[in-house]
């Protein structure tokens, strides 16, 4: 008669004993590589510089190797296509440059120099409602505790200015470190891209010969879903921002609101970040509509809505769909989690990187079931052989 738990069971092993030692054996391997960290700062070191081009060659990638397939569907060979393409994006950019971006300068520089007055007044108009509304007792409490930590500040910032002028010397080096950086990313970008392009599928078939054949049909299986789901995502969610930018531009234009264009170009742009770019990207142009009129908040709202609607209910699903099939509540999570570890960057790729770590993830443990657990599905439902299909990620 067998006594043992299903768990123990599940994992394969004849006793509690085997769940134990699976258990010390993991946390031997995390203390063991803790303690020899230092061996990984070169290679964390190398991931560092080329993560940055790397990723924005994926991006690329991704968002033209549709053009260049339809090229090679005219009979254009692959590089040639790729020539076509890269000159064509050429053209769009200094187009873009010469005719929208001078404009989208001016409307810059004039919110810059704009800003700090419409912040000042907003101030005002807060102050006023709170002086004179049933919180004002709690309201002069906190005005007072906060004059008191602003003037303990500036106190201290007197005292340590040397300590300050140190720390932002080493922040302008730092700053400057990070540009050069960034420039030179730029400058190679274009130069990863285009071998993407050109040898892209040869990475697939190139990484599944190296794999024992019996791997390689679920292995390829599952790069097959990661490329689909990076696509899906990057290539659905330019569109939608296109989509939000322009609205949101048309909608600005339409209630007369200041600065449409910047505007707009901010929503377009904070809109990758799911949930938390649209609170970015209303907040300008809530300071200015208040400051300009309560009728224009009203305006604004009502744009805001209109946008959020169409965007939601008909622009997202048709474009999206469910290409990360992620619940919201966890995306929140990702997000925010990824934006204390890593900063902007986290947030930027933190979802697509949950996406491809959920699929490996489902991966691993259907060969897990299907090794241990004779009542799961086996993985080779899951997981079909799709060994001929060798242009599935070109």
């Amino acid at each position: 008669m067998n006594h043992q738990s299903p768990l123990v069971r599940f994992l394969g092993g004849r006793t509690s004993l085997f769940v134990l030692t699976i258990v010390l054996l993991i946390g031997l391997i995390i203390m063991v590589f803790s303690r020899v960290s230092f061996i990984f700062e070169p290679v964390l070191g190398f991931i560092g510089t080329v993560a940055l081009p790397v990723i924005l060659s994926i991006v690329g990638y991704y968002l033209l190797s549709p053009l260049v397939a339809l090229l090679q569907r005219y009979k254009i060979q692959r590089g040639w296509g790729i020539l076509i393409v890269f000159v064509v994006l050429s053209g769009l950019i200094t187009i873009l440059a010469a005719t929208i971006l001078p404009f989208l300068k001016e409307q810059t520089e004039a919110l810059i120099v704009s800003f700090p007055g419409y912040a000042r007044q907003l101030g005002m108009d807060i102050d006023m409602w709170a002086r004179n509304s049933p919180f004002e007792a709690q309201y002069m409490e906190i005005s007072k505790n906060m004059q008191t930590n602003a003037e303990d500040f500036l106190g201290s910032l007197t005292q340590n200015f040397s300590d300050v002028a140190g720390q932002t010397l080493d922040s302008v080096t730092g700053l400057i470190a990070t540009l050069t950086n960034f420039v030179v990313s730029l400058v190679t970008v274009p130069f990863i891209l285009f071998y993407l392009l050109k040898d892209g599928h040869k990475l697939y078939q190139g990484f599944l010969h190296v794999l024992p054949p019996k791997m390689r049909g679920r292995t390829g299986a599952m790069l097959i879903e990661m490329d689909e789901q990076l696509r899906a995502y990057i290539q659905g969610q330019m569109l939608v921002s296109l989509c939000i930018g322009i609205m949101m531009y048309i909608g600005f234009l339409i209630i007369d609101l200041e600065y449409a264009l910047l505007l707009a170009a901010i929503a377009s742009v904070t809109s990758v970040v799911p949930y938390l770019g649209p609170v970015i990207a209303i907040t300008p142009a809530i300071i200015i509509a208040i400051v300009t009129s309560p009728l224009m908040v009203l305006k604004l709202a009502l744009v805001w809505t209109v946008v959020q609607l169409l965007e939601g209910k008909f622009i997202s699903p048709q474009i999206m769909g469910k290409t990360l099939q992620i619940h919201p509540v966890t995306i929140i999570f990702v997000l925010l989690t990824a934006a204390h570890l890593y900063g902007l960057v986290g947030v930027l790729i933190g979802l697509p990187f949950y996406a491809l770590l959920k699929v490996f993830i489902q991966y691993l443990f259907s060969l897990f079931k299907a090794r241990y657990n004779r009542f799961s599905e086996s993985a080779d439902d899951q997981y079909a052989v799709i060994e001929s299909d060798d242009d599935a990620l070109v």
